[in-house]
């Protein structure tokens, strides 16, 4: 009997320890976090999602919702993210409606790619967070959208229906033509996405020309002064302007006229001028040489002009005129017979001789002393001066 009283109160023990072992298990199980991080979102709204939803990435179920909690204008969900799950540090919150009866769930997004990660504890602000957009409110804003287009709204007075009555006279046999726009559209935009390079390169041509533009802001607006100045005089002048493209107008046919009468001889004329103007090729040398060498000519003219006699100064070369005009001349007979001997009446020298009464015998050659003390003469001299014989001047 002793026996059988210990056996009892051993096994009674054993079962009382084993029921508080099991009760600290479960004590340590619901009191022990869980593994793995935890992330508070905040949102606009939380609608349709509760405490155990999924949280998911990429459609997979990374975790649950722990708690939601209204903390002013704004809902703050608490996500546990299973152990192990990476998540970018600048993930964004979304709440995902599968189907209008379905549970919806939070998805956290982009995956994991490589960068910082998310902590436990981080927080997602509204600006990284959406929610879908409810029934209600597409309803409500197609109830606004019909009314505002309604009798009550923008067609009180019939414009809507006058505009889509003349919309549809507009598209009326019309629909080649529009599928035709369509499709040069798409072969426009191919041909541009084709040459983007250089579609590119012309609008940075652009933006040159119009910071150019820019920073000349005061001469273009100097140009454009002068532009509408020039505008405004030919507005004044425009009855002077017309008669003048009328008067060219006129010349021009007779111009033209003039040509076609005259096309032969213009063709031999513009034949003959090139062969002149191969000659003055030919001769561009000496033509450069009288360029250079004529307005020095030109110019000892000028200086050579004596206003108060009214004649060109110069000097001659009087035997060659005596020579010239003798008809037997012995060149050993002394040079005062070659002035005045036996000359040609005609000649210059004749007639110099006749004036003043000259023989052969009057003019002699001057000596230095001589020569100094005679008159001036307008030009130096040039070899022997001469003079009369009696009064040697």
């Amino acid at each position: 009997m002793a026996n059988m009283g210990r056996e009892r109160l051993v096994g009674r023990t054993l079962a009382a320890g084993v029921a508080l072992l099991a009760a600290l298990v479960v004590i340590a199980f619901i009191v022990a976090p869980e593994g793995g991080i935890r992330i508070e979102a905040f949102f606009p709204r939380a609608v349709g999602v509760y405490e155990g939803s999924d949280v998911r990435v990429l459609g997979v179920r990374v975790g649950e919702i722990e708690s939601i909690d209204p903390i002013g204008k704004e809902v703050k969900i608490t996500l546990r993210v299973d152990e192990g799950v990476e998540v970018p540090a600048d993930a964004r919150a979304v709440v995902v409606a599968p189907s209008v009866v379905a549970d919806r769930y939070v998805q956290l997004t982009p995956a994991y790619t490589g960068g910082p990660q998310m902590r436990d504890g981080a927080v997602i602000p509204a600006s990284r967070t959406a929610v879908p957009v409810e029934i209600d409110q597409l309803y409500e804003s197609l109830t606004r959208l019909t009314d505002s287009l309604g009798p009550d709204g923008v067609n009180s007075t019939g414009a809507l229906s006058d505009a889509l009555r003349t919309g549809e006279a507009n598209l009326r046999s019309n629909g080649e033509a529009i599928a035709d726009l369509i499709r040069e559209v798409g072969q426009a935009t191919r041909t541009l996405s084709g040459t983007s390079d250089q579609f590119f390169g012309t609008l940075e041509s652009l933006q040159k020309f119009t910071t150019m533009l820019k920073n000349n802001d005061a001469q273009v607006s100097r140009a454009e002064r002068q532009l509408a100045e020039v505008n405004e005089f030919l507005a004044a002048d425009r009855e002077e302007l017309v008669g003048a493209l009328r008067e060219l107008a006129v010349a021009l046919r007779e111009l033209e006229r003039f040509v076609r009468e005259n096309r032969t001889l213009l063709h031999k004329n513009v034949d003959k001028l090139a062969d002149i103007t191969q000659v003055l090729v030919k001769q561009r040398a000496s033509l450069a040489e009288m360029m250079d060498v004529a307005p020095l000519a030109a110019g000892n003219l000028v200086n050579a002009y004596d206003p108060v006699t009214r004649s060109i100064l110069g000097r001659g070369n009087l035997n060659e005129i005596s020579l010239g005009g003798t008809r037997a001349t012995t060149t050993s007979a002394p040079l005062g017979r070659q002035l005045c001997g036996d000359v040609d009446a005609d000649s210059a020298l004749g007639e110099l001789c006749a004036k003043h009464r000259l023989g052969p015998q009057d003019l002699v050659p001057l000596s230095r002393e001589q020569a100094r003390n005679a008159p001036p003469l307008p030009l130096p001299a040039a070899g022997d001066v001469y003079g009369q014989k009696g009064d040697r001047r």
